[in-house]
């Protein structure tokens, strides 16, 4: 009798997939859904980014490339990270990946041993955990609580700990709580990545939609790029969603063991988007800034909006551009008021159980469309808060 693997048992999908497919089945019945779901910007990359695209197709740029990527979008990137988080990185020290969620998958294949434990972040990112299953480790999680200002909890990281631990992942800014990690966070994160023979693996794909300071990342501080690898890549902060265009940053012998993992699966990522990809990291037209400074005004709009809705709570998110509200005063279940918006008001948003247990009582909003269609959203809410209105003000 044949049979599936059974590491493709321990895999779980994604909420926001499952939540578009039913807003688009309701479109197609003529319904209007304003779409809050999913993390894909409503921008496009930039006119100098397409240019350079189209250039490289004509220019034969579609040929088989190196395992580990172009050698000049990998100078770019470690030059790109010089200038825009003050890391010090070696070309040799990057490697390409079609798309983030491949250079994940890669870092942790290379890293995570069956029976190993991998701390990771709850609410978070749901590929984590998924995959830490699927290559036999236990996924163990730590909690982003509200109280903490969704900070990670140093203690509670540290008494989970155990000898069978290997690695800790987490990203900032997070999705979904859009919380930056706090210097003192990174500086206790790492300590206990010392003190305990951890790898780190800092997921920093919105690393560049910062909406105030400037962006740490754990991979600066004092004896960490011996133990820490970054995952980041063009969907957010580029708008490249489709491009499927990622990186890893590792030290050295872990580029190694990712790039004959690259050998043996897919090859090498097409060669002409990562021609193109060198443009955007130049940002000749200041596309990322201007992208954030929308990205802020569509946050502090619908930030203020959503207090207007009874049984809504809403911390203002320091980084990515997502909302995590707090519907537990509203009465209902998160799964009972996606429903109810997806249903009644033509809203998509997702509910928290998708990012994980402690996300049961809120709903992620992503803040990827235009302000007119952002308020139209609140308007639609407000209205059919009349059904939970009454719980509220009991």
């Amino acid at each position: 009798m044949t049979r599936i693997a059974s590491r493709v048992s321990q895999l779980n999908g994604e909420g926001a997939l499952a939540v578009y497919s039913c807003a688009k089945e309701l479109e197609r019945q003529g319904r209007s859904i304003i779409h809050l779901e999913l993390g894909e910007p409503d921008f496009h990359p930039a006119a100098p980014v397409v240019d350079a695209i189209r250039n490289a197709v004509a220019a034969g740029r579609d040929r088989y490339c190196s395992t580990r990527g172009v050698p000049a979008l990998r100078e770019a990137i470690a030059e790109y990270l010089k200038r825009t988080r003050r890391l010090d990185v070696a070309t040799e020290q990057v490697l390409i990946a079609p798309g983030c969620k491949m250079a994940l998958s890669l870092a942790m294949m290379a890293l995570i041993e069956p029976g190993d434990e991998v701390l990771y972040p709850d609410p978070g990112f749901p590929i984590y955990p998924s995959f830490t299953r699927g290559l036999g480790a236990a996924a163990v999680p730590f909690g982003l609580e509200e109280k903490n200002k969704f900070q990670p909890d140093i203690e509670e990281i540290a008494r989970k700990i155990t000898a069978r631990t290997s690695m800790i992942i987490f990203n900032s800014p997070n999705n979904p709580t859009g919380t930056v990690f706090s210097n003192s966070a990174l500086e206790n994160l790492a300590k206990l990545a010392v003190k305990h023979d951890l790898w780190i693996l800092s997921d920093e794909i919105y690393a560049r939609i910062l909406f105030t300071g400037e962006y740490k990342s754990i991979w600066s501080l004092p004896v960490m790029a011996e133990r820490t690898v970054i995952i980041d890549g063009f969907s957010k902060s580029f708008a490249m969603t489709g491009w499927r265009l990622g990186y890893a940053v590792a030290p050295t012998q872990v580029i190694d063991a990712m790039d004959l993992l690259v050998l043996n699966t897919f090859t090498c990522t097409a060669e002409f988007t990562q021609v193109a990809a060198i443009e955007a990291l130049r940002d000749s037209t200041n596309a990322v800034d201007t992208m954030v400074a929308e990205y802020r005004k569509r946050r502090d709009q619908f930030i203020a909006g959503l207090a207007r809705i009874p049984g809504f709570r809403c911390q203002a998110p320091d980084g990515a551009f997502y909302a995590w509200v707090n519907i537990e005063e509203t009465g209902l279940s998160a799964e009972e008021l996606q429903k109810v918006l997806l249903e009644e008001a033509g809203v998509a948003g997702i509910a928290g159980a998708a990012f994980g247990p402690g996300g049961k009582n809120y709903l992620r909003f992503s803040l990827v469309s235009a302000r007119n269609l952002l308020e139209e959203a609140l308007e639609r809410m407000q209205r059919v808060s009349t059904q939970w209105r009454a719980t509220v003000s009991q």
